[in-house]
């Protein structure tokens, strides 16, 4: 018996890679008894008389996993965000963020499409950068002067010995950005990433590129956003400067909207966070006090 990490799935076929070498398994049936789907990213317990032949014994607990793309154990999240067509929306964002953040994935923002800004455009985009920056978030802003080798070569960086997927909305530029990070890809730009956020079946297969010693899921996914399972007093920890602060408020429980003694509110009177963050906060706030439970969910 060995282990090792699924690196694709296909038609029922598992490839694992363990100590650099692939193996092709089947799952056993037990598995499909217990309803469990093993995924992309699965850390797993194999055997295997040949590299084509081998069954999957055993998935190993998940950090996290997610519906679309179906992939299990991931690090860090590509939040791929266009500064126009389609306009930079705060809003977007900052739920994108928190959806990445309650999936215990570690963003990072990268800004697509600013060849297109001019230069006083490109100014407010650096005051963008600053906020998120300034809020414990890494933000790449590639030059709006064209050749942006710099930008592709830094997010590179940020790949090694970790599990990356990509994510953003429709036309943020996902495949594109993919297609500059390993040319050998040939996504096809839009047409993928617009059959995933309509919720379309696709038939592609799952797996990882090896890029720089990492792991980056070859699906631009994970859109599914909309919707937070989370109490609304727990949105706070989703902010990380609000997080990182909460502790100088008066009240322990305080999820800064009306308490006396709030350090957040303070702060923002003193300009010291941003306020497009803390209304973004407070409006999901709101949504998620006034959703309706449940009552017939799933387990």
């Amino acid at each position: 018996m060995a282990e090792g990490k699924i690196f694709q799935s296909l038609s029922g076929f598992y490839d694992i890679i363990s100590d650099g070498k692939i193996y092709r398994t089947r799952a056993r049936g037990n598995f499909r008894k217990k309803g469990i789907t093993p995924l992309v990213g699965d850390n797993v317990e194999f055997e295997s008389t040949t590299p084509k032949e081998g069954y999957l014994l055993k998935i190993f607990d998940r950090k996290n996993s997610l519906v679309r793309p179906p992939i299990s154990n991931i690090d860090q999240a590509v939040v791929v965000t266009s500064a126009v067509q389609p306009d930079f929306s705060y809003n977007l964002l900052d739920r994108q963020l928190v959806a990445v953040e309650i999936n215990k994935i570690t963003p990072i923002i990268y800004f697509t499409k600013t060849d297109l800004l001019d230069d006083q455009q490109f100014d407010y985009f650096k005051d963008v950068k600053s906020v998120y920056e300034n809020a414990g978030y890494k933000v790449i802003l590639p030059s709006n002067q064209g050749d942006n080798n710099k930008s592709v070569e830094e997010i590179k960086s940020l790949f090694a010995h970790k599990e990356t997927v990509f994510m953003g909305q429709t036309g943020a530029g996902k495949s594109t950005l993919l297609n500059k990070i390993s040319p050998d890809l040939n996504l096809a730009t839009g047409e993928i990433s617009a059959a995933l956020n309509r919720g379309k079946h696709t038939t592609r297969k799952v797996s990882f590129i090896e890029i720089n010693n990492g792991l980056v899921a070859d699906t631009p996914g994970f859109s599914s956003y909309e919707a937070f399972d989370i109490k609304p007093e727990e949105l706070r920890d989703y902010f990380p400067e609000f997080r990182e602060n909460a502790n100088k408020c008066k009240f322990r429980g305080c999820v800064h909207i009306n308490e006396p003694g709030c350090a957040i509110k303070s702060m923002l009177e003193n300009d010291e966070l941003s306020h497009e963050r803390y209304h973004d906060y407070v409006q999901l706030y709101d949504i998620l006090k006034n959703k309706k439970p449940i009552y017939n969910k799933k387990k």
